[in-house]
This record gives C-alpha cells, structure tokens and sequence, in this order.
C-alpha cells in the first residue's frame, strides 16, 4: 500500500509522527526517520528537497540534535513535517522519500546519556509489599512523599528486537546454606514507559514542575527486564544492581509530547501532603501530568496484561523534578522509566512477579505454564492514547526475546 493511503484509523497517522532512526540494508548510513503507517520517511532528504531551514537537525544519524534544540524548534519541525506529509503540492517530492518499513533496519533511536528508572505505581508497590512483606504495611514510610528511583546503567538500553541474554550472578534462596553462581532462574519483565530529555539543564539548578514539556521531549515503551533472583540476594542495603543492570529495552520511535495532548489526564488524588516542589494539586498552576495509555504485554503471542497508564501515583513531571532538586543536571538523551506500570485487577498486573505472585500461580498458556522466562520466549510491549477526533496515537512496540546465558 502507498504511504499515503493509510486504513481508516490507523494509529501512526498524520496525527502521530514518532521519531527515529534507520538505515537501508546494505549501507552504513543512519538517518532520522518519521513514521506514517507502515512507512517511514527519509525525514533528512525530504528537509533537502525541500530546501528546509531544519535540514541540519534532520539529516543526522541520532535524534539528539533534533533533542537539544528545544520546544521551539521541535513545535516548527513537527509543523513542517506535518506540512510535507499532507499539503498536496509536497506529495510529488516527497513519496518516493518513504521506505516501507519491513525493508528498513532500525536503530536506538538516540545516544542515552543517563538513565533513571522509577517506583511511580501504588498498584505495584502495594502488591510487591503484600508479596515480600506479607502481614506488614505494603507501602514503604517514603513512598507517599517522594518518587522512588535508582540510577541504572545507560550502555545496555538497547532498542526493540535486541535478543535479551539471560544475565548470570549470585543467587540464594532463603533456604541456602550460601550463595551460588550462575544463570537466573526467575527472569521478569517490567511494562514501563520512557520518557527522553532534550535541553539539558545546569548543574546546581533544580527544574521545576512546570519545566516538564521545556526539557522533556517525547516518551516510548520501556521493558525493564529483570533477574528477581539476582535482585532479592543483592539489593539489601543499597538496591539493584546487577538485576536490572543488563539490558532495558526501549522502542525504535520516541513518540513527541505534542502528540499526546488528548491524552493528558489528571493523576490520582493525594492522599498525603506534598512538599511544593512536588506538589501538583493547584490546577491553576500546574498543568495535568498524567498521560492516558493503555498498555498491552503479550508472552508469546498471547496477551497477559493491559496495564492502564493513567493511575500512576508520581508523575513524570514530578519525577523530573525529584530527580534535579539537589541540583543534578539533565543532559541531552536523558533517559527515564516511570517504573512498573500495574493496575487494581489481577490482568492489570505489569510484571511476572505480580502475575505470578511470585511463582506461586503460574500463568497458563496455550504452550504451557510460566512462572518466570524460559529461554526462547519472546514478550511485546504495545500502547496507544487518545488522539485528536477521536484518533488513535500508536506508540512504538518493544519486543524481546531471551536467549541463553
């Protein structure tokens, strides 16, 4: 099918326009890429073609370019691109620009500078308090009062379709004399969101919550795989470590905050008093931060959970803002997770551990039970948000497949 001639509804339309990065099979070049359909656009040699002012931060190998430039410019890029795609007159020049995409290579979308990952879900904090802390308060004293993070490790964010190594490490079950080496026998997956800073901020000044969408570009999927085993044994006093350490997987396109106005919705009601800096109650003041996503994890092809986005606790804005107040600098390519995204209901649940309940109720599948990874499967991240007119905004699917240590 033409690139222009897209199925009524489709989620990467006109509408959409997520970002990324390609390159022909046969050749070296990468270049910046923007989705329409089942199609992308060679968006660098369309600026060419089109003698456009943002040639220079179009025709690159990475998005951090087009990241550092700021919301001006990603507001102008965004109209132009708009522009190419749906003004008659631009049609001749720029169909033959378009690549389908199962001809294509995609890349990690940009050079990940820092990476943060977060705790921003009371559904799934509560019940890994239930599962670990049983007869006890689910929810840490902190929890209420401030977004929860540690600083993972930027050099294994890895895009969509990476193969997944099955990490190896001390391990030791309660019952275990001593630690032992090896594989992890209770592989996970986390169903989070990403979200990527573009201006860079200075160190010693904090970023305020209403610097949210001057800093912040676009967000993906996020899968936090995880080696639970490797965890429980490591992350008594400081946290994780090397169970989370070895691979995230994010998607190939960075869908812009631009595209997700219909999909803003307030976050829940704060049961606890906020500090000002994180305080988000004043409507007048502080926009609505939470986004309005519905998330799909398929195992194999069969869908497991559909995580609803909407009821994260902490919100992007104010992670953001957590995460700078001791005067931490932001840097282009900034990369940071919303933490597990789950839901009130058992199908809601965004990693095996709560599906599982920590491998006491094996999920069943039509090939077979699973309490945590075998080697050979493969899990899909998918999402969409509420777009203009009742649209549709797609948001780049993250697959993995585990293979052996």
């Amino acid at each position: 099918m033409p690139p222009f001639d897209l199925p009524e509804g489709d989620p990467f339309g006109p509408h959409n326009l997520p970002y990324g990065v390609f390159s022909i099979p046969g050749t070296r070049d990468r270049t910046v890429g923007v989705r329409l359909g089942d199609h992308v656009l060679d968006a660098g040699a369309a600026a060419r073609a089109l003698g456009s002012p943002y040639a220079s931060l179009l025709n690159r190998p990475t998005l951090n370019p087009l990241l550092a430039a700021g919301r001006t410019a990603w507001s102008d890029v965004r109209r132009a691109v708009t522009a190419w795609l749906t003004v008659p007159s631009h049609r001749e020049t720029v169909e033959p620009l378009f690549h389908p995409l199962s001809s294509v290579t995609l890349h990690l979308p940009f050079e990940v500078a820092d990476y943060v990952d977060f705790y921003a879900s009371e559904n799934h904090a509560h019940n890994v308090g239930r599962i670990f802390r049983p007869g006890s308060e689910p929810l840490t004293p902190n929890w209420k009062h401030l977004p929860i993070g540690y600083h993972g490790r930027s050099g294994t964010v890895v895009v969509s379709g990476t193969d997944v190594v099955r990490p190896s490490g001390q391990r030791k079950a309660p019952a275990d004399a001593a630690p032992v080496f090896g594989p992890s026998v209770r592989l996970d997956i986390e169903a989070e969101v990403g979200f990527v800073v573009g201006v860079p901020s200075d160190m010693g000044h904090p970023v305020p919550l209403t610097g949210f969408r001057e800093h912040v570009f676009g967000l993906c999927l996020l899968n936090d795989w995880s080696a639970r085993d490797i965890q429980a044994w490591e992350y008594v006093p400081l946290g994780p470590f090397l169970g989370k350490s070895f691979t995230t997987s994010v998607s190939a396109w960075i869908t812009p905050l631009e595209a997700l106005e219909e999909a803003r919705v307030a976050p829940p009601a704060r049961t606890h008093e906020l500090l000002p800096y994180l305080d988000d109650t004043d409507a007048e003041r502080i926009e609505p931060g939470g986004y309005d996503l519905r998330i799909s994890v398929a195992l194999n092809g069969h869908v497991i959970s559909e995580p609803p986005f909407s009821g994260m606790y902490w919100t992007a804005a104010q992670q953001l803002a957590h995460m700078t107040v001791n005067g931490a600098s932001l840097r282009t390519g900034d990369l940071y997770g919303s933490g597990t995204v789950s839901g009130p209901t058992e199908g809601e649940r965004g990693s095996l551990l709560e599906l599982t309940w920590n491998g006491s109720e094996p999920l069943e599948l039509p090939d077979g039970k699973r309490t945590f990874l075998e080697d050979g499967d493969v899990v899909t991240l998918t999402a969409w948000a509420p777009g203009p007119d009742d649209t549709r905004v797609g948001l780049g699917e993250v697959t993995g497949r585990v293979v052996g240590a």
